[in-house]
């Protein structure tokens, strides 16, 4: 039987297509074939990539979500209380807020030892607490933003003096969270309440530790180290 010899015939030629051309040809779907089989194969993967990424994603806790963790304050003021020698100040205050932070802070420059609370009012502002014994003036202006005093306040028979650095921070200046701030001293202990909060949210923190201003001891009490010789 005869072999069938006959060759294509190519529309766009008119004419039946020559070995070299059916080889180009051929060549060309050939070259087709494996971009769309490769196309498919990386499709895939990126799908199966995106997956894995989103199933990470839903299963492993974002460090975001554990910075927001609530803190207590109470908790963490009660195992340092042995480590400071005058009571720490651990406010009370209504349902709505909540703590971020809260630690005692003796690595500093100058050497002063301090409390610190982190506070979030009901409207999701922030206020700070410190609470620092043997403070010095240079430390204190840096915890205010290095900002004037503007008046006075008197919370619940305690003297607090103003530091509204808001003006200042209209005009530009970056202030981080000082803009407003509360400074008293008891004895050795000078705290400072201070914040991007309001003036009504900062001076409730400052209410909700008067107790703690008024048993503070006059004096730092001295440490009990010296041998009894007698």
């Amino acid at each position: 039987m005869a072999k069938n010899t006959e060759r294509r015939v190519v529309a766009e030629l008119g004419r039946p297509e020559t070995p070299e051309e059916e080889a180009a040809r051929k060549a060309e779907q050939s070259r087709l074939y494996r971009d769309r089989k490769t196309l498919r194969n990386l499709l895939y993967a990126l799908l199966v990539s995106v997956g894995l990424v989103a199933a990470i994603v839903f299963l492993v806790p974002r460090s975001e979500e554990s910075l927001l963790q609530p803190v207590d304050f109470a908790q963490v003021a009660a195992s340092a209380q042995n480590a400071v020698p005058v009571p720490l100040a651990v406010p009370e205050l209504p349902e709505g807020w909540t703590s971020n932070a809260a630690e005692l802070r003796t690595a500093t420059a100058d050497d002063v030892v301090s409390w610190y609370i982190g506070l979030i009012t009901p409207s999701d502002e922030y206020v700070g607490l410190t609470q620092a014994l043997n403070a010095n003036p240079s430390w204190v202006s840096e915890q205010v933003g290095r900002g004037l005093a503007t008046g006075t306040v008197d919370i619940d028979g305690v003297s607090w003096t103003v530091y509204d650095n808001r003006a200042t921070a209209a005009g530009g200046t970056d202030l981080g969270n000082v803009e407003y701030a509360l400074t008293a001293e008891s004895g050795p202990t000078t705290y400072i309440v201070f914040g991007t909060a309001d003036d009504a949210e900062i001076a409730e923190v400052a209410a909700s530790i008067t107790g703690n201003l008024r048993d503070q001891p006059a004096t730092a009490p001295a440490d009990d180290t010296t041998e009894d010789n007698g």
